[in-house]
């Protein structure tokens, strides 16, 4: 009875299930018919995707295709797939509704098409699209933000007005590509532009033409230099908030910077070895100055007067030179207290403040004489302290046809030359800094001071000048090249009055004199150590050019002893491998043949040929019996007889069996001596092997 009724729950049991499972299929289907009369199957989502209201989730799926989408989607996140440009369905553009699109990480090679007209937001970062077309992009009339980065576009790739139809494009990013100048024909309604780690060179006067709007520009990363850098380029943007140019070859700010509405102004990373006075003039929004990582060893005074509201300084990773030239600095930071915030003025010199904060130097500062920022004099308790480089901006020589003189007897540390009315006096301070001084009987209005580092020969084409006031009588050299020599030169400008008749003031013009030879010596900066046999004046750069060739060599030699090494290891192995194989198959199967006085291997031991046959014993002795039906073995010329030893001592007293037998045609003898040892027992008084107690 038991037995019975747990069938019948369990039939009962089934028809419950079956009845819920239509009851689920009935509520689904009337669900399905009221969304098409609502129209609410357009909210359905694709299998291999995952929806939020109008947010379609289909990113790192390995899709090759985009799935059918549903109607309401605004935002698409495809992102990290396998997408080309064929996996985007022409009826894409049919949508109404998306308004971002993320397709970077792809395997896009070309703009794609098929993109919905109603896109605002378009990412197509890290691909490897080439080109950007016009026609493409004049789909797209609603785009305002499109993202580039880490593509393969060029400068010649971008197709001439490719922008004109996006004209309310505002934010565009080309980080990471191949370009080498600035696009041309860029949408006036553009407020953000990334250029950041390209190839760009140069900037000329038009390249921002109508970009009114910017208000952020990156320029990181490119290979800007002063000499390539029109005057008037950043002063046309004049609403701009945001200039980067990190990580370039600027030698000084570019001239004209915008200062009406900048508030972030960053140079760090590039070299710069001067800052002129009026570079921050202006700039009374300013409130974020980055000169970090550059050769800068003072700031003039003054250039700061107009950076009332500057809330961040970063000055690291630079070799201030903390004397009397930043007197003003120290002042300033006093007076503004708490309001700026002022990161890395650590003192590289003079060595007795070394590793100090600027701030901290109250008491030194105290005992400089002067207005802050003059001429680095001291009280009379203390010495002259070493001069700081000035403040005038220095140029590259335009004349390359001008030899600087050599100086007789040149090349000495802390060389000396004079003139008539000129003595010059240059001295190492360390590595890379040298301290010039002069003292001049005659008074100038100003000194034209040159230097150059000494190659093969002394012509003009590395030099390096600098116009320094009449007044001073030293100067400081530095971020010169360590162990190199240099030639440094002096030259008093006298002036000439020439009073124009027209002219209200009767201005005074100077003129550089032709009829004067310079005042030149020669220095060596820091230890430099001499090769034995080598020659003062030989170019530093000589040597360093060798260093490849020489790393070459020493690289194929240690490849070379290394593959020698190698073979001599393997040649050892396999030879170490050839004399064990040769032991095992010798050595260790000969000593079951000592007593027989040379080795034998397994067939010549049990007497055997190297066949599919077996020994079989048989009376009265021993006999060949095949295993198969190979043809029967017929005996080699001038060979009819063949010994088979046995594996087990003779009963015979004198310890040899001997017998005729014809087997298949072979003659058959059998016979050993009764000394062939054995571990084999033996039942029977010793006449049958027990092949129980057999081992060997």
């Amino acid at each position: 009875m038991a037995a019975e009724s747990l069938v019948e729950l369990r039939d009962w049991l089934f028809l419950l299930l079956l009845c819920l499972t239509l009851l689920a299929e009935m509520l689904e289907l009337a669900a399905a018919a009221v969304a098409m009369e609502e129209g609410e199957e357009d909210f359905l989502c694709p299998l291999v995707c995952r929806c939020d209201e109008g947010f379609v989730y289909c990113n790192d799926r390995s899709l090759s295709m985009i799935p059918p989408l549903p109607l309401t989607a605004t935002v698409l996140y495809l992102q990290s797939n396998r997408l080309a440009n064929s996996g985007l369905p022409p009826s894409l553009e049919r949508s109404s509704s998306i308004r971002v699109v993320y397709l970077y990480a792809n395997q896009l090679d070309e703009f794609p098409l098929h993109l919905p007209p109603s896109l605002r937001e378009l990412h197509l970062q890290d691909n490897n699209i080439r080109t950007l077309p016009r026609m493409t992009l004049a789909r797209l009339p609603l785009l305002e933000k499109l993202h580039l980065d880490d593509n393969s576009i060029s400068t010649v790739s971008i197709q001439e007005r490719a922008f004109s139809g996006t004209p309310r494009l505002r934010l565009l990013f080309l980080s990471r590509n191949h370009l080498s100048s600035i696009p041309a024909g860029l949408p006036a309604s553009l407020e953000e532009l990334r250029l950041d780690d390209n190839r760009i060179n140069t900037i000329p006067t038009h390249a921002f033409r109508g970009l009114a709007s910017l208000r952020r520009l990156v320029l990181d990363g490119n290979l800007l230099a002063n000499t390539r850098i029109a005057d008037d380029t950043f002063s046309r943007l004049a609403n701009l908030t945001e200039l980067s140019l990190v990580r370039n070859a600027l030698q000084a700010p570019p001239i004209n910077l915008p200062s009406t509405h900048l508030m972030r102004l960053h140079l760090q990373d590039n070299g710069l070895i001067h800052m002129p006075r009026g570079t921050l003039d202006g700039m009374r929004r300013l409130q974020r100055l980055d000169l970090s990582g550059n050769n800068l060893t003072t700031l003039p005074r003054g250039l700061l007067r107009d950076t009332d509201g500057l809330e961040l300084l970063l000055l690291r990773g630079n070799p201030w030179y903390c004397g009397c030239n930043l007197l003003w600095l120290h002042a300033w930071l006093y007076g503004r207290g708490a309001a700026v915030t002022v990161r890395g003025l650590t003192c590289h010199g003079p060595e007795v403040v070394r590793g100090q904060a600027l701030r901290d130097l109250s008491g030194l500062m105290d005992q400089c004489e002067g207005p802050p920022g003059g001429v680095n004099t001291v009280s009379s308790t203390t010495t002259t302290s070493p001069p700081s480089q000035g403040s005038m901006f220095t140029l590259r020589a335009m004349r390359p046809g001008l030899v600087m003189p050599l100086p007789p007897g040149g090349g000495e540390a802390g060389g000396h030359a004079s003139h008539d009315a000129l003595e010059l006096t240059v001295k190492p301070l360390s590595a890379d800094s040298v301290q010039v001084t002069w003292l001049c009987p005659r008074p100038a209005p100003s000194f034209r001071l040159s230097w150059l580092r000494l190659g093969s020969s002394a012509a003009l084409g590395s030099i390096t000048e600098t116009l320094v006031p009449g007044e001073r009588q030293q100067y400081l050299l530095t971020q010169l090249t360590p162990r190199s020599h240099y030639l440094v030169c002096l030259l008093p400008l006298r002036s000439t009055s020439s009073h124009s008749g027209g002219s209200q003031r009767g201005q005074q013009q100077e003129k550089d004199t032709t009829d004067q030879t310079p005042v030149c010596a020669q220095i060596e900066t820091g230890e430099a150590l001499r090769p034995e046999g080598g020659d003062g004046g030989e170019d530093s750069d000589t040597e360093m050019a060798a260093l490849p060739l020489a790393e070459i060599i020493g690289g194929a030699t240690a490849l070379v002893s290394l593959m020698l090494i190698f073979g001599i290891f393997c040649w050892y192995g396999q030879r170490a491998g050839y004399v064990s194989g040769e032991t095992d198959s010798y050595g260790v199967r000969g000593q079951r043949g000592v007593g027989m006085g040379k080795p034998y291997d397994d067939y010549v031991e049990s007497g055997t040929k190297k066949d599919t046959s077996i020994l079989e014993i048989r009376s009265p002795g021993l006999a060949m019996t095949p295993m198969t039906t190979h043809q029967p073995l017929q005996p080699k010329g001038g060979e009819d007889v063949t010994y088979v030893h046995t594996i087990f001592p003779s009963s015979h007293g004198n310890g040899t069996y001997r017998s005729n037998q014809s087997h298949n045609g072979i003659i058959t003898q059998l016979g050993h001596t009764a000394g062939y040892g054995t571990n084999r027992g033996y039942r029977e008084q010793g006449m049958i092997p027990d092949i129980d107690y057999t081992y060997t």
